[in-house]
């Protein structure tokens, strides 16, 4: 069940257990500019992140067994098969949606849509142009999960298709040959990312079924282990008020990937943008010794 933080401001020190935050990362861009952004907040209020880089199930077998704090990463529709269990067994908490109007389905470049590619269903009528390969992200992953599933069900006429798994970067390698040679592909593809500037793509609608409505509307919670809210009261008052936003995710991504600017050094400056992020954030938030946690944080930002 989702926690709800108490509205009082706690001014005592957070219990020695809570001042070291696990937390995973499964090498999608998108959490590298979360975890990073949650990291600078996490040091200047006295606290020592450490993030494991580990897949998608892993994470959530990690937070099953207290090995995993915090995943802010949980995408749903796309995950709700893989997470359902989890949160029946009261395993994990779902704590709060930390990212709203995301997207996550199947895209094709502009020059396949405009030759025709607009839904799921337009797929098998170019299967040889598209050489029946749908491009997806990590083994494992839960909308790989879902394309595996589609294809199982022989839904669109895709029955034959098969689906390429390697990662996310070796996923978007291949759609930037395919681009560069102007090649068909199909992919997964998601927002916040900057595949949505570099490349021109289409989303392909119809895909309800497997990724959800609306070009596979998204949305990401943060999710603890089991009890984390109750153990570290100061921490779950800082995870369930960290709301990210597309644009704030897009400018850190295009950061790193495009200007090379280290993960936490464009997590700062784009705190330093948006100081009044910050105010929400941290309402009622302390350091770990219990002093004005938006103090700390502006000082560690020199902000003022």
């Amino acid at each position: 069940m989702p926690f709800a933080v108490a509205t009082s401001s706690a001014r005592a020190a957070e219990p020695a257990a809570c001042t070291t935050v696990r937390m995973a990362d499964p090498g999608w861009t998108d959490i590298d500019a979360t975890n990073a952004v949650t990291g600078v907040l996490l040091k200047a209020l006295g606290y020592q992140q450490n993030v494991a880089n580990i897949s998608v199930p892993i994470t959530y077998q990690g937070l099953k067994k207290g090995q995993i704090d915090v995943f802010l990463g949980n995408w749903m529709p796309a995950q709700g098969p893989l997470v359902k269990p989890f949160v029946d067994e009261h395993a994990i908490d779902v704590l709060h949606a930390n990212l709203t109007n995301a997207k996550f389905t199947l895209a094709v470049p502009d020059y396949v849509a405009d030759a025709g590619v607009h839904t799921f269903a337009d797929l098998a009528k170019h299967a040889d142009q598209f050489d029946k390969h749908i491009y997806g992200i990590e083994p494992g992953a839960p909308a790989n999960q879902n394309i595996k599933k589609m294809i199982a069900d022989k839904a669109f006429g895709l029955g034959n298709w098969s689906l390429v798994e390697s990662s996310e970067t070796g996923m978007l390698t291949q759609v930037e040959r395919a681009v560069r040679d102007h090649k068909w592909i199909v992919f997964l593809a998601w927002e916040p990312h900057l595949m949505n500037t570099k490349f021109h793509l289409t989303y392909l609608a119809g895909g309800d079924a497997y990724f959800g409505p609306n070009y596979g509307g998204a949305t990401v919670n943060t999710v603890t282990r089991a009890g984390f809210a109750g153990e570290c009261s100061n921490l779950a008052r800082l995870f369930t008020q960290l709301t990210f936003n597309v644009d704030l995710e897009n400018h850190i991504i295009a950061n790193v990937l495009q200007d090379k600017v280290d993960v936490n050094t464009a997590a700062r400056r784009a705190l330093q943008s948006n100081p009044g992020l910050l105010q929400a954030w941290l309402k009622g938030v302390t350091t770990v010794n219990g002093a004005d946690g938006l103090q700390a944080v502006n000082a560690s930002l020199g902000l003022h």
